[in-house]
């Protein structure tokens, strides 16, 4: 296989995650959300490593055709954002004038920060928040948590999503990446066993995604405030 077919393969892995969407969307629609959270986290993990693929086989030079940045946008929209936010609506968890205010608060604020360009920084990490509502709405299912903290949880990232904090990319930020990496791998792994065990109550995997998610929410800040960071 060529260098020119190699990174056209690279496109249609990342193109997998529409529909993978898909696959969760009718799963959410059909209140069936064990199985939409499957479909999230297998969109998780092609979304985990196409980048790396990407950049090996250099997509911009042997498949300029298509953009793959606009690619890994549109099917991000959906897996993070879009579709978790319609699910916690659906369920319950999260309806009434409190839903109503999550789903305008999560669709707006996202679409403006995906298109905000100053969301990367030298070192590859995120400055603010950076969309990743599919992590949240799954803990939120999984720790079965009240509608008044997670509408407190929503609000409050969506504020950092607009602020100068920065949240680590568990591929790119070179900076603890040996922890990082295995850490964003677990969580994975958690949420998976979380979604298969329906979000058994007494399930050891809910655990796993709280200590995975607060490190991967607080890194970067950690590395920001504590450290002497001159990639920025």
């Amino acid at each position: 296989m060529n260098a020119q077919n190699k990174a056209l393969a690279v496109h249609l892995f990342t193109a997998t995650g529409a529909v993978f969407a898909m696959l969760a969307m009718l799963a959410a629609v059909n209140d069936e959300y064990d199985m939409m959270f499957l479909w999230l986290v297998v969109a998780f993990f092609v979304d985990g490593i196409d980048g790396p693929l990407a950049r090996k086989y250099d997509v911009k030079t042997n498949a300029p055709q298509f953009d793959g940045v606009l690619l890994d946008l549109i099917i991000d929209y959906l897996t993070y954002v879009f579709i978790p936010a319609f699910a916690l609506f659906q369920s319950g968890l999260m309806d009434g004038w409190s839903g109503w205010m999550m789903i305008i608060i999560v669709t707006f604020a996202s679409a403006m920060y995906f298109c905000d360009t100053r969301m990367k920084t030298k070192d590859n990490s995120f400055w603010g928040f950076p969309g990743c509502w599919n992590m949240l709405v799954l803990v939120i299912f999984a720790l079965d948590v009240e509608w008044y903290i997670s509408l407190v949880l929503v609000t409050f990232l969506a504020i950092t999503m607009f602020l100068p904090l920065k949240f680590v990319h568990p591929v790119r930020t070179e900076r603890w990446r040996s922890v990082t990496l295995p850490m964003a791998l677990a969580w994975t792994f958690f949420a998976g066993w979380a979604a298969w065990v329906n979000f058994h109550p007494e399930s050891w995997a809910q655990w796993g995604l709280v200590v995975t998610s607060v490190y991967l929410m607080f890194a970067g800040i950690v590395q920001q405030f504590f450290f002497d960071d001159k990639d920025n």
